[in-house]
């Protein structure tokens, strides 16, 4: 199993609404790196759901229901898209401070590359926002 994290806007698309849906299709990635990130990912993989902009924060928990397929929202070029649905709330929301601060998290390429959408994590990290939100995952 990998592990991920994916950005969104809450103003563009929030977790509440990803919940309400059940299910959604990761499209709009038009960063290569992000785009190889969704090829590299496989059903079942679980996947942190960060609010980014105005929230700053990482909200729930994801998998990974379908890898990867053509993204049709692209006009041209060659994108790609995957399925997520979500698993659960985290329990408190990990601020992007709490990320910074934290000795584990604060290599995280959330920090180091932050204009990335859709980013690797390794499962020590992943472990590490489960408990520093008191999500029990």
């Amino acid at each position: 199993m990998n592990y991920w994290l994916v950005k969104s806007e809450p103003e563009a698309y929030a977790w509440a609404t990803f919940v309400k849906e059940g299910k959604t299709a990761w499209t709009g990635v038009r960063n290569f790196q992000a785009r190889n990130h969704l090829r590299a990912m496989q059903a079942g993989d679980r996947v942190l759901f960060y609010h980014s902009v105005t929230d700053k924060q990482i909200v729930g928990v994801a998998r990974v229901v379908r890898e990867f397929y053509p993204d049709a929202t692209a006009a041209e070029g060659d994108w790609s898209c995957v399925d997520l649905a979500p698993v659960e709330p985290l329990a408190n929301p990990v601020s992007l401070e709490t990320i910074k601060a934290d000795k584990v998290l604060r290599e995280l390429p959330l920090v180091k590359q932050s204009r990335l959408s859709v980013t690797p994590l390794t499962k020590v990290q992943f472990e590490r926002v489960l408990e520093l939100s008191g999500t029990k995952g």
